[in-house]
């Protein structure tokens, strides 16, 4: 396989030469037997709250390296134990790293025709038959920490400090970091001097990799609303008042709550993602529910969207004439939202300037912030601790290249297709991480 060190490096110095060198070779000896582990976790994925044979493989490749492991880490508010990890590892005094991976995937039925695809099925809360797919790379995330892990076991001649690789569950649903946070994580196993983490992305190449400074992920917020009505049979609507019409009306009528609500300069999402009523075709039902999310960059935009939310919902409801103990009920879901993922800014530009060292100036790529949120952020403790979630290219040159001849774009995360190659992306993500940890626990 090709050398990630390119003739560039050669600008860092020998020094920095030898020190990419020796990380390389400990990567290129982990790979085939990371790429597996990839293959096995991509076949066998775990929904959110579910991920036990996840964490426990995770663990256990953690102990192997020599790390001290603690499972089941993280707590729920209905007091459910979650299944997060945390491996830590000693190496002197000095300066304490985190490194965060992700342990879930998504309810997707994968349609990639991979030979290592997921034909898992399983029951939802909603007791829907759902497939299982790590459609958002997770397992690719999950390999990465390995190989870290073991890399800088390997390499602990190179750095003083703690490092600490955690297995965080739930990012998908948004509420992993919280449980990590509420069960005790930094009073109990130390409170970071920087935290840092990647994400896959079928926007670069594999071997490439992107630091974005300051705001790079948008918050995202978890809404329920029920629109309630009043039942009546089918063939006389006139005795009853209809919610299926009233969340026709109230999703058309948020589509103007961005466009016509929110300054042009300010960018906002907001998405209907769930919406289930009725049970016969000829009965009309007493409500609908919908799961929405709303995604900014500002606090005082998120609060516009939330006032909007549940003013369009009671216009729609009272314009139906719904009575008054029947109007709609939004209820914002605090334990499924997550604030803006910041990058700290001179975290940032340290990553930034590694990485052109190590891996040569075209393969770090300045890209903007996306609307996409993530529960990383949270670890931050509002910005008291300096953080950066950066992201890895995931897809071959070939791909890119017919990509931008046909202008089909390349399946991204969360669709039933993403695949990642995973050996180039593995690679750069191991070799991108560890030279990032030897960085921040250096010796020197």
């Amino acid at each position: 396989m090709r050398s990630l060190i390119p003739s560039l490096i050669c600008l860092a110095g020998l020094g920095g030469v030898a020190a990419a060198q020796t990380v390389e070779s400990q990567v290129m000896q982990e790979l085939p037997a990371l790429v597996q582990q990839y293959k096995q976790l991509h076949q066998q994925p775990e929904l959110s709250h579910h991920e036990e044979k996840t964490s426990s493989l995770f663990a256990a490749q953690l102990r192997a390296a020599g790390f001290a492991v603690t499972e089941h880490v993280g707590r729920y508010p209905d007091g459910v134990q979650a299944f997060g990890v945390v491996g830590v590892l000693k190496n002197g005094p000095g300066k304490t790293l985190l490194i965060r991976t992700e342990l879930d995937a998504l309810p997707v039925v994968e349609q990639t025709g991979l030979p290592y695809a997921s034909i898992v099925h399983v029951r939802n809360k909603s007791n829907q038959d759902v497939g299982v797919m790590h459609a958002c790379g997770h397992d690719i995330h999950i390999a990465t920490a390995i190989g870290t892990a073991q890399a800088m076991a390997a390499l602990k001649a190179q750095w003083k400090g703690t490092l600490l690789v955690i297995g965080q569950p739930s990012e998908e649903t948004i509420d992993g970091a919280k449980a990590m946070l509420a069960d005790g994580l930094y009073e109990r196993f130390g409170r970071p001097d920087y935290v840092i983490g990647l994400h896959d992305t079928s926007n670069f190449i594999a071997g490439q990799v992107s630091v974005v400074p300051g705001a790079a992920l948008a918050s995202s917020t978890s809404i329920d609303v029920i629109m309630r009505g009043v039942g009546a049979h089918g063939s006389s609507p006139e005795r009853g008042k209809d919610p299926v019409v009233m969340a026709a009306e109230f999703i058309i009528a948020l589509q103007t709550l961005v466009s016509r609500q929110i300054p042009p300069q300010k960018p906002a999402v907001v998405t209907v993602g769930d919406i289930h009523g009725g049970t016969k075709r000829n009965i009309i039902p007493d409500e609908v529910k919908m799961e929405l999310t709303t995604r900014s960059y500002d606090e005082t935009i998120r609060q516009t969207i939330l006032a909007g939310i549940k003013r369009t919902a009671d216009g729609i409801a009272y314009a139906a004439g719904v009575p008054a103990d029947r109007m709609p009920i939004v209820t914002v879901v605090e334990q499924e939202s997550t604030p803006v993922t910041y990058n700290d800014l001179a975290l940032s530009q340290r990553l930034n300037d590694l990485f052109l060292r190590s891996l040569g100036r075209g393969n770090v790529i300045e890209s903007p912030p996306i609307m996409a949120s993530d529960d990383f952020g949270i670890l931050n403790l509002d910005g008291k601790i300096p953080s950066v979630l950066y992201w890895l290219g995931t897809v071959t040159p070939e791909q890119m290249a017919e990509s931008r001849k046909t202008g089909i774009p390349l399946p991204s995360a969360h669709s039933p297709f993403f695949a990642p190659a995973p050996e180039k992306t593995i690679q750069t993500g191991v070799f991108s991480m560890t030279t990032a940890a030897l960085d921040l626990l250096s010796s020197r």
